[in-house]
């Protein structure tokens, strides 16, 4: 079998170990600005992750300025190399690693406030709503928690997008990864997932609307429903 120079990652904290992986390879292939990143498919093959993790690391690195993704196939498949990691990707693995050691409660603290104004600002801004709807179908379309937990990763990651600030964006999916386990959990625990859809319907609904106060009310109630002994209510 050919060497590709990349190496399985560990299956835990798969999304951190897919940027540490291509920073290295960035920095052990000596790639410029300029040079293609294999493509996605490939990425995850050779990573042995699925594909969620390298897209979701990809996203990242887009919104750090590292990468630029473009749409192709064959030749032209695979991000662009913008910059060079630095230590911008460094910091964001250091997030990482520091929220693992958090408790629960003060990262679902963290989210609700950075998400409530994320909601906020998207819907003063009115912004495009296409990656919301998009991941409310692969909700819909799930079977497994963690197909479910997938695609509600898209949409709050969606909404911290849509506000149209990259810092927030970045911070928000390093948030999520930290507390995947205990997503995939609460909606094990839940079983019925329709009351977690339908507070994803109501945020986007007040995003569409334009209505800041109901899109920061929306995301209040919707992380009470999905931690309630978070968020126990009167």
């Amino acid at each position: 079998m050919t060497d590709t120079g990349w190496r399985p990652v560990k299956r835990t904290r798969a999304f951190e170990d897919v940027l540490a992986q291509i920073e290295r390879r960035i920095v052990e292939d000596g790639l410029t600005v300029g040079d293609r990143l294999p493509g996605e498919r490939q990425l995850a093959e050779q990573l042995q992750v699925g594909r969620s993790s390298v897209r979701e690391a990809l996203r990242v690195l887009e919104t750090l300025g590292v990468v630029s993704s473009q749409a192709g196939r064959g030749p032209d498949a695979g991000a662009v190399l913008t910059s060079r990691p630095d230590s911008a990707l460094t910091d964001l693995l250091r997030l990482h690693l520091g929220l693992a050691s958090l408790e629960l409660r003060e990262v679902i603290d963290t989210r609700l406030m950075i998400e409530r104004w994320a909601a906020a600002g998207a819907a003063t801004a009115r912004a495009g709503t296409t990656a919301l709807v998009a991941a409310l179908e692969g909700m819909e379309r799930a079977r497994t928690a963690e197909e479910f937990v997938e695609h509600d990763t898209a949409f709050h990651c969606a909404i911290a997008d849509a506000s149209g600030n990259r810092l927030i964006a970045a911070i928000m999916r390093s948030l999520r990864e930290s507390v995947r386990r205990y997503a995939i959990e609460a909606v094990e625990q839940l079983g019925d997932t329709r009351v977690l859809q339908d507070g994803h319907r109501r945020i986007l609904a007040a995003i569409d609307a334009g209505s800041p106060e109901e899109a920061a009310r929306a995301v209040t109630d919707h992380l009470a429903d999905a931690y309630p002994t978070l968020f126990p209510r009167p």
